[in-house]
């Protein structure tokens, strides 16, 4: 079983699909260190060998790729930040609505919860 920076790979994946489990790293950036470390991007993540299991984790950690609880705590700092500072997106978050502009007239459900049934609909109106 592979594990890096924390997190367990999926053994039966390709390794370029697998590195996107770990928080921080997309496809692209799962590409960019495989072409580094020297590593077949179709290669399953059971047949790797321990030496390119730590080609991965060097490659990872001298590119300084921000992973898993640095990332995660960076961003929640940062949202947390906006609210703090009480602009209009903190705002927004501390409310748990929409933050980017979409609409809320319409959709939003998330936010709004499920729809309300058909019959308490018909009885307010």
């Amino acid at each position: 079983m592979a594990r890096i920076v924390g997190v367990d790979l999926p053994r039966e994946k390709c390794i370029s699909v697998a590195l996107t489990y770990i928080y921080g790293i997309g496809s692209t950036t799962s590409k960019k260190i495989l072409a580094e470390a020297q590593i077949e991007e179709t290669v399953r993540v059971k047949n790797l060998t321990e030496e390119e299991v730590s080609k991965i984790r060097q490659t990872i950690e001298s590119q300084d790729i921000q992973t898993e609880g640095d990332l995660r705590k960076e961003r929640a700092m940062n949202v947390r930040r906006l609210m703090d500072i009480g602009c209009y997106r903190g705002q927004r978050h501390k409310r748990g609505m929409p933050v980017r502009g979409q609409r809320t007239h319409t959709n939003a459900r998330t936010w709004k919860g499920p729809r309300p049934s058909k019959a308490l609909r018909k009885k307010k109106s």
